[in-house]
C-alpha cells in the first residue's frame, strides 16, 4: 500500500484526538452555565453554577479518558496494518525475535 494511504491513517488518528481541545473547555462551559441558569431559577445562591461546574470537569476528564483510549486501540490497529503491508509479523507477547 502506498505512502499516502499510512498518512492518512495517522492523520486521522491525530484529528481524532485533537478534538480534546474544544471538548474539555466546552464540556466545563456547559456545566458552568447550566447551573448558573438554574442557580437564577431557582434563587439558590452559587451552589448550583458550582456544583454543575464541577460535573463539567469530571465530563471532561471522562471524555480525555475515553478519546486516549480509543486513539490507543487506533495506532496499534494502524501498526498491525502497516506490519502487514510491509510483511513483518506481527509483535505479540512473548514473541521476539532474539
Amino acid at each position: 500500500m502506498g505512502r499516502g494511504k499510512k498518512q492518512l491513517r495517522r492523520a486521522r488518528a491525530w484529528l481524532d484526538v485533537s478534538i480534546v481541545g474544544i471538548q474539555f473547555p466546552v464540556a466545563i462551559a456547559l456545566g458552568y452555565f447550566f447551573g448558573h441558569w438554574l442557580d437564577g431559577l431557582f434563587n439558590t445562591g452559587r451552589w448550583m453554577t458550582m456544583i454543575f461546574a464541577l460535573f463539567g470537569i469530571a465530563a471532561g476528564f471522562v471524555n480525555l479518558f475515553r478519546i486516549t483510549a480509543q486513539a490507543s486501540r487506533a495506532e496499534q490497529e494502524i501498526m498491525k496494518l502497516e506490519a502487514a503491508e510491509d510483511g513483518k509479523p506481527d509483535d505479540e507477547p512473548g514473541n521476539s525475535s532474539r
